[in-house]
């Protein structure tokens, strides 16, 4: 059974894992001379800091007690067969944004999520250049999000929209403008102001979650992987994430692992429904 008090006890843990692999990350992020890239089969890059943190958090999981398989980006991708079995598994993202990793603007994250039923139940987003930790978890017992930074923890929470203030969007720097635009300009003949900006990683979805963005539109590309735990973050901080149809984005449940389209959301209301319908 998961509930509060399980995802209180692996948090610990999970901190752990999570400090171990950015500091992996940061070792070879500081020497940039030793940074060394290869390329996956989808042709994305794959560094040295991506396959350390990827052996740390796989090897950190798997001694935990509840015994849950782990889905990595950088792991071998099971059958759908074998995995339709699965009720609740780890899914990993060891280094989102390596482009920002290659890049060196910092905005790359370590990613953790515990799926349970198709949802994502528990989140971790690490950020190792900031040494901040998003995490957060929703289960019928109530949801709750928090950043820890500077050695301590607060909540955070998804704001709620006002049409008549600023309304914030974020972007990809690199992915979906031209199809995303005409939605751009339907958002901003419906509201009074519309505020780009542009970040990497999973990051983009955290700042929906922090209160910082009030919708992240992804027309493009991406993986179960790259959204699962900022996903649980954005849940536990009161937001919602959609796919075009306006129903809530479900991992594992075909057989390939991308995402559809999506739609970040701090603030669930008829509004979106007009702008994403």
């Amino acid at each position: 059974m998961i509930d509060k008090n399980t995802i209180e006890r692996m948090h610990a843990e999970i901190q752990g894992i999570m400090n171990a692999a950015g500091a992996a990350i940061l070792d070879v992020y500081e020497k940039a001379e030793s940074i060394e890239i290869t390329t996956k089969d989808d042709d994305s890059p794959l560094t040295q800091a991506d396959r350390r943190a990827h052996a740390i958090i796989a090897e950190g999981l798997r001694k935990m007690p509840e015994g849950f398989p782990v889905l990595s980006e950088e792991s071998t991708l099971p059958d759908y067969e074998e995995r339709r079995q699965w009720t609740t598994y780890w899914l990993v993202d060891p280094l989102d944004g390596t482009k920002e990793f290659i890049n060196r603007n910092g905005e790359f994250t370590v990613n953790i999520a515990l799926i349970h039923e198709g949802f994502p139940v528990a989140g971790w987003v690490y950020v190792p250049v900031r040494s901040q930790l998003y995490y957060g978890w929703s289960l019928d017992g109530g949801a709750a999000a928090f950043l820890a930074e500077n050695g301590e923890s607060h909540a955070i929470t998804a704001r709620k929209l006002n049409p008549e203030a600023e309304v914030v969007v974020v972007a990809s720097r690199r992915h979906g403008g031209e199809a995303l635009q005409p939605m751009l300009d339907k958002a901003e003949a419906r509201f009074a102001k519309l505020e780009r900006k542009s970040i990497g990683s999973s990051l983009k979805i955290c700042l929906v979650a922090e209160g910082k963005a009030d919708w992240y539109p992804r027309l493009a590309p991406t993986s179960e992987w790259d959204t699962a735990a900022a996903h649980a973050v954005l849940l536990g901080a009161g937001g919602v994430m959609v796919d075009a149809e306006y129903k809530p984005l479900r991992y594992n449940s075909k057989e390939s692992i991308l995402n559809p389209h999506f739609h970040a959301i701090a603030d669930d209301g008829e509004v979106w429904k007009e702008l994403v319908l």
